[in-house]
């Protein structure tokens, strides 16, 4: 479907957790982080970059609330040229995904042939919100305030744990299963980041927090080398859920990623040796109840776009917006055969996924893609597909080949 679109480099903040070391970053530096970094990883000047299209989701972190534009902001910081044209893109959790189909879009096109896809999110600096006093004349008396993180999800709809927690006890999976798949990403991470694994995509950030001594940050802080699945199972569940808990949900977190991809003509042209090749990408939607079910459908599609099939793939990542986002979309996979879904999910998630590593939404597409490709470098090539769902029931789906 892509044919001959490479991705060249990509590199990512840690992922920090809720308050945590990322939490005095701005907004528009902690994107231009990585959209700096993946230029510096391959000795490129920043002019070479013909467009920038990133995933930001919320706006109400920056500090230019009303049209920030932080696609522009943070490439400017990143010292890209003032010429460089951006797009901020909003699909929640599916954003930086989307932000690299975006890109090689117009690369089919022939408008450009090189491009910087991803995303940023900061929930700690999520403002609380006060509504409804502009025009009210007020004068006198207590002001309600509005936490935007508090069952996270949409007004007008379910917290996006309720319907999880619905479609989870459709397909028979219980809290035990997210429990033991939620221990199996930290130990999966651990493994990972203990063997350098991690090292390609992580880029050190130096952190020097108010009333604190600077230090290197290098792992990503929602990760839990103490967990232990008792402890999981003692947690309680949340917004009357049967099976959710703080343990086997992703945490609301900060980071960034870059992915910096070109034509394969344009990567011969500058030297630069392609680490992999983007062969399909898709987007679906689904009833907004259905969220956990989406990166199943997401993978369909792509397979089918590429004409492979799921045999054809060596590895998958299916992001834990909760834990049983992966375990809902393998049964779906395997046409709900317990045994077909056991074996694919031991090619699934084999560093870890949001549950260990977090979640700063509109980051994670990206991330997806990017750990995949390293992973597949390691193995000495294949294919691998990885899908995302995001809010109101969006997803996405990746497949590269190395």
């Amino acid at each position: 479907m892509y044919k001959d679109i490479v991705i060249v480099n990509g590199v990512r903040t840690p992922f920090g957790r809720y308050g945590g070391s990322l939490r005095e970053l701005d907004y528009f530096d902690l994107g231009a982080i990585p959209m700096r970094g993946v230029l510096n990883g391959v000795t490129l000047e920043p002019h070479i970059v013909d467009e920038v299209f990133w995933g930001v989701g919320d706006t109400s972190p920056t500090k230019d609330v009303y049209t920030p534009v932080p696609a522009r902001q943070s490439l400017l910081k990143a010292g890209l040229p003032a010429e460089t044209p951006s797009v901020s893109i909003d699909k929640a959790c599916v954003s930086a995904m989307s932000a690299v189909k975006l890109g090689c879009m117009a690369m089919r096109l022939g408008e450009i042939e090189v491009a910087i896809g991803g995303g940023a999110t900061s929930f700690s600096q999520e403002p609380l919100l006060v509504r409804g006093v502009r025009f009210q004349g007020f004068r006198i008396g207590d002001v309600k305030m509005e936490d935007p993180l508090y069952a996270i999800g949409y007004r007008d709809f379910n917290p996006v744990s309720v319907d999880t927690d619905n479609v989870a006890y459709e397909y028979g999976i219980s809290r035990e299963e997210q429990d033991e798949w939620a221990f199996r990403s930290h130990q999966n991470y651990g493994a990972a980041w203990n063997g350098g694994k991690l090292k390609e995509e992580i880029l050190p950030l130096e952190v020097a927090l108010e009333k604190q001594r600077p230090f290197t940050l290098n792992i990503d802080e929602q990760y839990r080398p103490d967990t232990s699945l008792e402890a999981l199972k003692r947690l309680k569940t949340i917004y009357g859920t049967r099976a959710i808990t703080a343990g086997n949900a992703p945490g609301l977190n900060d980071g960034a990623t870059a992915i910096l991809f070109m034509t394969r003509t344009r990567a011969n042209e500058l030297g630069l040796e392609p680490l992999a090749e983007i062969v399909a990408m898709s987007s679906i939607a689904l009833s907004p109840h259905r969220m956990p079910e989406g990166p199943a459908y997401a993978a369909i599609k792509a397979l089918q776009l590429a004409n492979l099939a799921l045999e054809d793939i060596s590895l998958l990542e299916i992001n834990e917006a909760f834990a049983a986002v992966p375990l809902i979309s393998t049964l779906l996979l395997a046409d709900k055969d317990k045994h077909k879904a056991k074996a694919l999910r031991e090619k699934t998630n084999i560093n870890g996924s949001a549950i260990a590593i977090g979640h700063p939404n509109t980051a994670s597409g990206a991330r997806l893609i990017m750990n995949l490709m390293y992973e597949l470098r390691r193995r000495g090539g294949g294919y691998a597909l990885g899908a995302i769902c995001g809010g109101l029931a969006q997803a996405d789906a990746c497949i590269i080949k190395v």
